[in-house]
């Protein structure tokens, strides 16, 4: 019997000891008002933050006139909790910028592992702390398999592509992570997603941009513009066709250049639209395209 401390027989009854020590967790609250769910354990240890993370934290109490509150800015001001602090306004902000791309917390988690990387080899220091983070989004992305462009990057952080392109020059190497190429590919998925448009155009987008990488014509190619015109083409083909300004709005690649690339497509149509494509895609039909 924990609570009386004794250590009993549980078939005659008899005490065998006294005095037990009780061994177990001791659920208690030691706060100022008992609540619901008591606890004496505290959260697990967070390895994106620095130190043992065994240090008490001040709260800030409502009736002690004052008094918590200004030990709390005093411990807000020692060197350890400063950069804690630093870090976890960081990650705040690396969760936000994230989800305004919604990405899922794997590749955030990757974006914070990189920010903590840079944060102790220091390599922040004199740079953009909001460049670093949206190298770190970026990256991440990248290592996740869900590319993102820089113009994509950059509408979002609010940080100019040619400091994002400056910061992740240097902080590439020093993170010994590859930031790889996009390619039109990982992007027809994500502009047919965004477009509203069914998986067949997104199939037929899918064969045309295999098929055209082997055109001599379009290679050296903008992805971005590729995979624009070929979801532009593969619209037409289904008979649900997007405008070039629609497609332009969710790409951010300009009409003119989606229609130049969609150009080229066309005149090389007949080795895109081979009897193998016509008969993998029994709804698709050359009349419906527009020559422009």
């Amino acid at each position: 019997d924990f609570a009386s401390g004794d250590m009993v027989c549980g078939d005659c009854g008899l005490v065998l000891g006294d005095r037990i020590i009780d061994t177990r967790s001791e659920w208690r609250t030691f706060a100022d008002s008992e609540g619901d769910d008591p606890s004496r354990v505290g959260t697990v240890a967070n390895p994106l933050l620095d130190g043992d993370q065994l240090d008490t934290m001040i709260g800030r109490g409502a009736n002690d006139g004052g008094l918590s509150r200004g030990l709390n800015r005093i411990q807000g001001l020692t060197k350890e909790h400063q950069s804690d602090h630093a870090l976890v306004l960081s990650y705040r902000e690396i969760t936000a910028l994230c989800e305004a791309f919604e990405l899922p917390k794997s590749i955030v988690d990757i974006a914070k592992q990189l920010y903590k990387k840079v944060a102790d080899d220091n390599l922040q220091r004199g740079r953009n702390n909001n460049a670093v983070m949206a190298v770190c989004i970026f990256l991440a992305c990248r290592q996740g398999e869900a590319p993102r462009t820089f113009k994509e990057v950059c509408a979002v952080t609010k940080v100019g592509i040619r400091e994002i392109s400056r910061t992740l020059k240097v902080l590439k190497g020093k993170l010994s992570a590859d930031s790889g190429l996009t390619s039109s590919k990982d992007l027809i998925e994500r502009f047919c997603s965004n477009l509203k448009l069914d998986n067949e155009v997104w199939r037929v987008s899918r064969m045309l941009n295999e098929t055209a990488a082997d055109l001599d014509n379009i290679t050296g190619k903008n992805p971005m513009s590729i995979a624009s015109a070929c979801i532009f083409m593969a619209s037409q083909l289904v008979g649900n066709a997007r405008s070039t300004k629609v497609i332009s709005e969710v790409s951010g690649i300009g009409e003119s250049t989606i229609k130049a690339t969609y150009k080229i497509l066309y005149a090389s149509r007949k080795e895109l639209l081979t009897a193998e494509f016509m008969k993998h895609n029994p709804n698709v039909s050359e009349s419906n395209l527009d020559a422009l």
